[in-house]
């Protein structure tokens, strides 16, 4: 008989424990670098354990944090709604009208539009754009990713060139671009639901291949029709309903 993989070893020991009730839903488990100190293994070998027991949906990995015993999903929804104009992070405003805390990390840099996003923002590809990556929290809990595009020849030479940065920092899109002279109006956006990435879920704290609602965003120039931002926006599907129109109010 063939001994199995130091890994999988691993990985059946860690479940037994887990199922055994040694770790609670919640606890944070034994870090990689553990692992291989008492097994007397890489800490690459630990790592393909929690990679088994991800995929199997026992535990989830927090990119940063470490690996937990996946608990039960949290029965809070939040709602997005579509906002006219809004000023302020409609991430923010959103989380803030239903009682929980917005925040969000972030990273801006300059890359060249491939493709893709060449033809959303109808730039040659290849073009300057500021790419900036998200990850949004609702009460320290990752709950939306999102990677947004803008041409750097339009906001190149002004203050909202990196749009979480300098006096404009955590405002819209709208309000941002109000500052060099465009209107943008409401988003255009495109929803769909799929599977979370391997790289998506990890992010969100979910298993893999679990729902999320993708969203494709362009805010254009009202005056012109240009596109002046896109972005690629992915929300947990255990988490968020989306909400089109308002009711009118009762007489």
């Amino acid at each position: 008989m063939v001994d199995s993989a130091p890994y999988l070893v691993i990985a059946e020991e860690l479940r037994g424990r887990i199922v055994g009730g040694e770790f609670a839903p919640g606890d944070r488990l034994p870090s990689v670098a553990e692992l291989g100190r008492q097994h007397g293994v890489s800490p690459s070998v630990g790592a393909r354990a929690y990679t088994v027991l991800v995929d199997d949906g026992l535990v989830i990995s927090r990119h940063g944090a470490g690996h937990y015993v996946r608990g039960p999903e949290s029965p809070n929804l939040l709602v997005r709604r579509a906002k006219p104009r809004p000023e302020d992070s409609p991430f923010a405003e959103g989380a803030a009208e239903q009682g929980a805390v917005g925040t969000w990390r972030h990273d801006s840099a300059t890359a060249a539009a491939d493709g893709a996003v060449a033809a959303r923002l109808e730039i040659a590809e290849g073009e300057a754009v500021m790419r900036t990556d998200y990850v949004y929290l609702a009460d320290d809990v990752p709950v939306q990713l999102a990677v947004s595009w803008e041409p750097v020849a339009l906001t190149g030479s002004s203050m909202i060139v990196l749009p979480e940065a300098g006096p404009y920092a955590g405002v819209g899109v709208a309000a941002r671009m109000r500052v060099i002279g465009i209107d943008v109006g409401e988003a255009v956006e495109r929803v769909r639901a799929r599977g979370a990435t391997r790289a998506e879920a990890t992010a969100l704290g979910i298993a893999p291949a679990a729902a999320v609602m993708f969203i494709e965003r362009t805010y254009y120039d009202q005056s012109n029709g240009r596109p002046v931002e896109t972005a690629d926006i992915v929300m947990r599907g255990d988490r968020w309903v989306a909400e089109y129109g308002r009711r009118p109010a009762r007489s």
